[in-house]
């Protein structure tokens, strides 16, 4: 189950033994990455947990300001949270506990697979990233709105309560994804911006999208193209280097 983040150091241990195993592939998900030089390994299990705990305690003022200063009256109160159950591929993701507050959670696979604290960095501003965007809440109405909608049109067309429910499913799980794509370029923008603000190298951080599938080939995919996200980036980090941001 998940822990937080002053629980980290508990994870050492389970850190070492996923050392030894084989990481899955990470498939299309929450999580951003880019082209990995090939001279950067995995590091061992004991660093990359302590990068971790230095990336999150770097990264949580600089989110939680952020957060404040582009949403009104929102919860930015961040949560770091770890999920160590073993045997996941690796993974990042954004959510919202009972009460509203914004979570941001990594589980072991992917501390284990990020090269350096930059990729931690650029995946942890990514995340944050959604919840400033409201894109859980977009994301919502974009689902009701599809199922409505789809609802709408097989009563029209005199369907009976199985097809308008059918109809509705499908135009919930259309609805959703609508949006998708754009919601996860905003996330790589302002990750990039929260990166650069909080101290690291957003491009090498980004360079965690080469090591992933790329869900450009995918027609109803929840994800943008590696390359169009990679595009998103250096835009971004020329603008900052312009002082255009």
């Amino acid at each position: 189950m998940p822990i937080s983040l002053s629980r980290l150091f508990l994870v050492l241990p389970l850190l070492a033994a996923l050392a030894a195993c084989e990481v899955a592939p990470m498939p299309a998900s929450p999580a951003p990455r880019l082209a990995q030089p090939a001279s950067e390994a995995l590091l061992p299990p004991e660093q990359a947990a302590q990068n971790f705990i230095s990336v999150a305690r770097r990264m949580e003022p600089q989110i939680e300001a952020e957060c404040r200063a582009r949403t009104g009256g929102q919860n930015c109160d961040y949560q770091i949270v770890v999920d160590d159950r073993p045997g996941q591929g690796p993974n990042a993701f954004q959510t919202l506990d009972a009460r509203g507050r914004p979570v941001i959670g990594f589980n072991l696979a992917l501390i284990s697979e990020a090269r350096n604290a930059d990729e931690l960095a650029f995946v942890m501003g990514h995340e944050a990233a959604h919840h400033i965007g409201g894109h859980i809440p977009r994301k919502q109405r974009d689902t009701i709105a599809g199922a409505l909608s789809f609802g709408t049109l097989a009563a029209a067309s005199g369907g009976d309560p199985a097809v308008i429910r059918s109809a509705q499913d499908i135009g919930a799980n259309v609805g959703s994804l609508a949006y998708s794509k754009d919601y996860e370029l905003e996330a790589d923008r302002l990750g990039t911006i929260l990166t650069w603000n909080a101290g690291y190298d957003p491009l090498r951080g980004a360079e965690f999208f080469a090591r992933i599938p790329d869900p450009g080939r995918m027609i109803l995919g929840s994800h943008p193209a590696n390359g169009l996200r990679i595009d998103v980036v250096r835009q971004t980090v020329a603008e900052l280097r312009a002082g255009r941001i």
